[in-house]
């Protein structure tokens, strides 16, 4: 989006220099009336709309891949609750209980239950998703997927008070099978 943006801006610019330098020449009223006309349709519809197009086609599938929607097999459900100034982590169906961590599966969607304890949080990691508020009394769903096993790091992105700076967490993406033999371990890193 930063980058079509400044792409739209340069060709702004570039445009409005042009009208700026450009020697006026004679023309009678329709032939001025028609190149009002001209400027209006294109840099008041034409641009927009297309601009609007291409952010949509971008923005529309990487939006759907954060949506908790049906799959073919049922995503992992994990339970994250902000806490001045920490993160509980819970697997309701393996009993595991963490803190300022969270153990994924690599390849596959996971659903994560965000809600609050005290104050708004926001959960945030930059190289898996948008950011997602966490209001005390609601559940919000973020669709979570780490492509390749590795480490990533969280954080809250809304100030949540004097400690909020040291709001972070790690996410650890297993590959399916040491996934599965860490959930066996219940909890205990390899």
């Amino acid at each position: 989006m930063s980058s079509f943006a400044v792409l739209v801006l340069v060709v702004v610019v570039a445009l409005w220099l042009y009208a700026l330098r450009r020697r006026p020449r004679e023309i009678d009223e329709r032939q001025a009336r028609r190149i009002h006309h001209r400027w209006i349709i294109g840099g008041g519809l034409i641009l927009p709309i297309t601009s609007m197009g291409v952010l949509l086609a971008f923005g529309i599938p990487i939006g759907h891949r954060m949506l908790p929607l049906p799959i073919g097999q049922e995503a992992l459900r994990i339970e994250v609750t902000g806490h001045q100034w920490w993160w509980q982590v819970r697997y309701p169906e393996q009993g595991i209980e963490l803190r300022d961590e969270l153990h994924i599966p690599a390849g596959q969607p996971v659903d994560l239950h965000l809600t609050s304890n005290d104050v708004i949080h926001s959960f945030w990691v930059p190289r898996l998703a948008g950011k997602l508020d966490m209001l005390p009394g609601r559940t919000n769903v973020l669709r979570l997927q780490a492509d390749e096993p590795g480490t990533y790091h969280g954080q809250c992105a809304e100030f949540c008070g004097v400690g909020h700076a040291h709001m972070k967490f790690t996410v650890h993406a297993h590959a399916a099978e040491d996934f599965a033999a860490w959930q066996e371990g219940l909890g205990n890193d390899e």
